[in-house]
């Protein structure tokens, strides 16, 4: 059973930092590109951050400089730093793992999200 928990948000001031987790479960996390979403009121969804199976990393313009992506394979985990926050950072933050398979088959799967919200 494929799992994707998301945790660590909560509320920050502006400027303030919150490190996000996403611990999963249920397939080959390291074969796997991890991705952060976010999603506010009213808005669509917006990627945020990308690490791959090998370790690049992809950033927004909102949030380049100021978030870090990172993965530890060893506790199928991965995680978002999230520096110097705006009040624009607020949204929920969803996890994604996404992978080709066989013939490109596609494989996606997503966390419930945790709601990040930056206010003074």
């Amino acid at each position: 059973q494929v799992q994707l928990v998301e945790s660590g948000g909560g509320l920050a001031q502006p400027g303030g930092s919150l490190r996000l987790s996403c611990a999963a479960s249920g397939f080959t996390f390291s074969s796997y590109t991890m991705n952060w979403y976010r999603q506010a009121p009213g808005k669509e969804r917006e990627l945020v951050a990308v690490i791959t199976s090998g370790g690049s990393t992809y950033y927004a313009d909102s949030v380049k400089g100021r978030f870090t992506i990172s993965r530890d394979s060893a506790k199928n985990t991965v995680y978002l730093q999230m520096n110097s926050l705006k009040l624009e950072d607020t949204a929920v933050y969803l996890c994604n793992a996404d992978a080709r398979g066989v013939g490109g088959k596609r494989y996606s799967y997503w966390g419930q999200g945790t709601q990040v919200t930056v206010s003074s």
